[in-house]
């Protein structure tokens, strides 16, 4: 019987997370991710079908790695990326409505050099803070699948290991991302309090590892255009809980 997968099998990369000895090595080990047949073809699907507005644009059109500080205190958890957003730049929340959103209250909060995103190379830095997700590909009508979200999950649970010396608090976007984040923190030994808390804005969980670590989960509502633009999520509210994740690392 042939071999399940080689080494350098794209659709096993997951199972190599572990091995990854940093974070840029985690990074180029998931853009070359092709674990989910059906978002490796959405992703690519939606590269090709491009609408008027961004047809001059080369789609990045692959899994999107993490952004951000490698020695980040805060760990943002969103969701996966936008079909022509990352999906399109290559940068998790850059290229859209929901990242100009979030960038911005980012920047007022110190977190980000500046408060908007275009494309990959325009000088944005975050600053004490990393992007991360839950799944890296972009999904079709923004749902990954329970088996997709879990095969991705290597990848994040080797995320925070490799953001471990650093890490305080999560800001979580969203009721997805808090449920992934909670799977990954029990798999990787965390003392998660049962039942398992309850996402809501504003909702703190301390949660602690037997060696000594301690990590605050930080609800938010996600800065999807449905949130905002309904008020919803307002920029106040965003801002407030930036600044309750920077109080907590300070404490």
């Amino acid at each position: 019987m042939a071999s399940r997968s080689t080494p350098a099998d794209p659709a096993a990369a997951p199972d190599r997370a572990q091995d990854a000895r940093s974070l840029e090595e985690l990074d180029t080990l998931i853009a070359t991710c092709r674990a989910c047949p059906r978002l490796v073809a959405w992703r690519e699907e939606v590269a090709r079908e491009k609408p008027p507005r961004y047809r001059d644009w080369d789609y990045w059109a692959r899994a999107v790695p993490g952004f951000g500080d490698a020695a980040a205190a805060i760990a943002v958890v969103g969701l996966a990326p936008a079909a022509h957003g990352a999906n399109r730049t290559g940068r998790m929340f850059t290229g859209d409505q929901s990242g100009d959103f979030l960038f911005a209250s980012m920047h007022r909060a110190g977190l980000a050099s500046q408060g908007w995103a275009r494309h990959a190379d325009d000088g944005l830095e975050l600053l004490g803070a990393r992007l991360v997700a839950p799944v890296h590909c972009a999904p079709p009508a923004n749902k990954p699948t329970p088996s997709e979200r879990d095969r991705c999950g290597a990848y994040l649970s080797r995320e925070l290991e490799l953001l471990a010396p650093t890490l305080r608090v999560a800001v979580v976007l969203g009721g997805f991302g808090w449920q992934a984040l909670l799977a990954r923190l029990v798999a990787g030994g965390w003392i998660v309090p049962r039942p398992r808390p309850r996402f809501g804005h504003g909702a703190e969980v301390p949660v602690e590892h037997p060696d000594g670590r301690s990590l605050t989960l930080v609800g938010c509502f996600h800065p999807s255009q449905h949130n905002t633009f309904t008020g919803r999520l307002t920029p106040t509210m965003l801002d407030a809980i930036f600044l309750r994740a920077r109080d907590l690392c300070a404490a």
